[in-house]
């Protein structure tokens, strides 16, 4: 008896998050499944799940032979931008949270609580004075102003520096006796013990790039230099009559991010389950 009240939760759980899931995958498989229609089989068949016949023209007109909407070279853009900004978030957040959570020095606190201050205020109230700054150093259509401005995330730092105050201070003071100087404790020792936490900005900061809209749609006006998300709505206005060629484009954009995902899912539960417990 105590055994089946055990297992009612469960069962709810479990029913619970299959339909969540359900509820997800739908809308993904029929995306997938459209775009591999033909645009007259989708006017002329209504409401049909499966293609009456399956086509990859959409995939190769978009990728291959349009000029107007060239979408395999915003794909190559947001790549580029993508893991640039990963790689410097990944340096930048790193030396800051160890410097924030590890090194002694004056002032120090005072610089994190008006750091972690800064988070208060919207993205957006930024955007003026930020675009003054990148028209100044002449980097509007150029990589940079997508790479350089999110390159010092604030949450980010907060997080590693949070999981990295949970490292038993020992660790460092072993390594200071045996000789070793800060940035060699940083690197030998702090680093390898941080890797889960790392994935997880990693994710994040790739994801956040691959699907930021708005800031690439001021800073880019240059059809070749657009990343693939602002690229997506001039292939809303170019296509908004074939829904199967956007489907492909939404398809082909969701490509990386779901491999990631993919791939680093074990870090992120991982660095989810450690982190859980790091206290402030």
């Amino acid at each position: 008896m105590k055994k089946r009240a055990e297992l009612v939760p469960k069962l709810i759980a479990f029913l619970f998050l299959l339909v969540m899931a359900i509820i997800w995958i739908i809308p993904l498989l029929w995306g997938i499944v459209t775009s591999f229609k033909n645009e007259i089989d989708i006017q002329t068949e209504g409401f049909r799940f499966l293609p009456v016949q399956w086509v990859t023209s959409n995939y190769t007109e978009l990728l291959l032979d349009n000029s107007a909407t060239p979408l395999l070279r915003w794909f190559m853009n947001s790549m580029i931008i993508a893991v640039s900004q990963t790689i410097l978030v990944l340096i930048i957040v790193s030396m800051a949270a160890f410097a924030y959570g590890r090194l002694k020095f004056r002032g120090r606190d005072t610089m994190f609580t008006f750091l972690m201050a800064t988070m208060m205020f919207p993205s957006v109230v930024n955007l003026i004075p930020l675009y003054k700054i990148i028209d100044t150093f002449g980097w509007v259509n150029n990589y940079l102003a997508a790479i350089v401005p999110g390159a010092a995330a604030v949450f980010n730092i907060f997080l590693v520096r949070q999981f990295m105050v949970n490292i038993p201070i020992e660790f460092d003071e072993a390594a200071r006796i045996d000789g070793a100087g800060d940035f060699t404790i940083f690197l030998k020792v702090i680093l390898p013990l941080i890797k889960p936490v790392l994935m997880v900005v990693a994710l994040f900061t790739f994801t956040g790039a691959w699907n930021d809209f708005l800031w690439p749609s001021i800073v880019f006006n240059d059809i070749n230099m657009m990343p693939i998300t602002p690229g997506l709505q001039l292939l809303q206005g170019m296509y908004q009559a074939q829904p199967a060629h956007l489907m492909a484009g939404a398809i082909v954009a969701i490509i990386p991010t779901f491999i990631l995902y993919l791939f680093a899912q074990k870090y992120f539960l991982e660095s989810m389950a450690l982190s859980s417990g790091i206290k402030g």
